[in-house]
């Protein structure tokens, strides 16, 4: 058989080329087919619909007579996928279209956030216009090697007096705070917004009242402290799912600047709210629940959503975290309580009988502990801040027999020298909102009120003895 001329091959790969060329571009216009489904049931806050295939996490959309309601899949049992309203669900009727989307739920990030308060979704709520994002990130965030964060080793100035100097607070650090409600946990934070030494400081406010959100944004916050702060809020009202994805924006916020090298100050209020949301979704979807109502998936979430903050690589930025644990019934044993206290790195306890004296900041100096304060701080200010507490400590235990008059002066010198120091600890363990105290302030303070210059250098002149 005769081979074609070179000029005829190349002709006919050309046409095949063209037509290829058309079967392309017909290809790529063609509509992705979406398989449907349709509402089988809604009970409470979950909605069951069948006849889909979608992975846990994954968007939908369930179309009203008048709306669409935006979902996400947390669960499926057989034939039937579960859906937690991301919205106002009313207006579902029976065999409502339910579409799958294509992708989960992300993060809008951009240094057009500073200054601003928003939704759970990214959407702002303080009238100024729209937000310029510049970029996406995964809503539940990247791990990190542990192995590949920088340790914890300089001390974060908070503007607290008796933080500063009793509880340092490293770079990179996540601490509790553990309080009923009512005792001073807002007007802390807000303290702390505005006189931290940081680049950049992300509030989460998320199950709160919507009274107190805008009461933090406007009396606590104010001016000054709202221009390099970036405010999340997830009223009370909102769906348990927009309450956790609250959480999880304002931790996707806080990474977006620490990978800026930026050191971050992250405020969250409260991580039992947190926690109560995924209780609301996972017994919805009939998970079992085990330690007073909360469901094991709960726990898990905790250290899913706290683990996400710290340090980054070494020269890079870092996010301290304050996360709030609503004591509730001030009970310290509370499952929220114990859990966050085990996978935390230390934890401010505030005390209701300290504020319904008027002792303010209302911290339970005993009941509270840094973990990471001896690798910080000299050996000096840890010497210092131990003598504070044996003082403070030794008053307490005889207050009682103090109070009564029942303890005889003489009897022992170790209560007696706490007798001498008790009221200027007291004092010093106060401060007005208003103020703000420095780290080396408070380190000085501290030195003078314990007398720890002195009782050191007797200590040294003994041992030459």
């Amino acid at each position: 058989m005769s081979k074609l001329p070179e000029r005829c091959r190349v002709s006919r790969s050309k046409r095949w080329e063209h037509r290829l060329g058309k079967y392309r571009e017909q290809v790529s216009r063609a509509s992705t087919m979406i398989v449907e489904g349709r509402v089988k049931r809604v009970v409470g806050l979950t909605i069951e619909a069948v006849g889909i295939h979608a992975p846990i996490g994954a968007r939908c959309q369930v179309h009203t007579e008048h709306s669409v309601v935006e979902c996400e899949v947390v669960g499926f049992a057989g034939s039937s996928t579960y859906l937690m309203p991301a919205g106002d669900s009313r207006g579902l009727m029976p065999n409502a279209r339910v579409v799958p989307g294509e992708a989960s739920y992300d993060a809008r990030v951009g240094d057009g956030l500073l200054g601003r308060v928003v939704d759970a979704s990214g959407n702002p709520l303080d009238g100024k216009g729209g937000i310029g994002y510049s970029s996406r990130r995964a809503l539940l965030g990247t791990n990190i090697n542990p192995l590949e964060r920088w340790p914890i080793d300089t001390p974060l100035d908070v503007g607290v007096r008796s933080i500063n100097a009793l509880l340092s607070v490293g770079r990179g650090q996540r601490i509790g705070l553990f309080a009923g409600s009512g005792v001073g946990k807002s007007v802390l934070l807000g303290m702390m917004t505005k006189y931290t030494d940081a680049d950049v400081v992300v509030v989460g406010l998320i199950g709160e009242r919507g009274r107190e959100v805008k009461e933090f944004v406007e009396n606590i916050l104010g001016d000054e402290g709202r221009q390099r702060a970036v405010v999340v809020a997830s009223p009370a009202d909102n769906p348990p799912l927009l309450r956790m994805h609250g959480a999880w924006l304002a931790t996707s916020i806080a990474e977006y600047y620490r990978d800026q090298g930026k050191h971050v100050l992250l405020l969250m209020d409260s991580l039992t709210r947190f926690a109560q949301a995924q209780r609301e979704i996972a017994l919805a979807i009939g998970e079992p629940p085990a330690t007073k109502g909360y469901p094991p998936s709960a726990f898990a979430r905790l250290p899913q959503l706290v683990e996400r903050a710290g340090n980054g690589e070494q020269g890079g930025g870092s996010i301290t975290a304050f996360y709030t644990v609503l004591a509730e019934g001030d009970d310290q044993n509370d499952p929220v309580v114990d859990s966050a206290r085990a996978i935390l790195d230390g934890h401010v306890v505030l005390s209701r009988g300290l504020a319904e004296g008027g002792h303010y900041p209302a911290i339970d100096v005993e009941a509270s502990v840094s973990r990471v304060m001896n690798d910080i701080v000299s050996a000096e200010h840890v010497d210092a801040a131990r003598r504070f507490r044996q003082l403070y400590s030794t008053y307490h235990k005889n207050q009682d027999l103090i109070s009564v008059g029942a303890y005889k002066p003489g009897s022992d010198p170790r209560v007696d020298e706490a007798i001498d120091y008790y009221p200027r600890l007291v004092q010093f363990l106060q401060q007005d909102r208003t103020m703000a105290v420095s780290f080396e302030q408070s380190f000085q303070q501290l030195l003078a009120v314990t007398d720890a210059r002195q009782v050191g250098s007797n200590d040294k002149e003994d041992e030459a003895a």
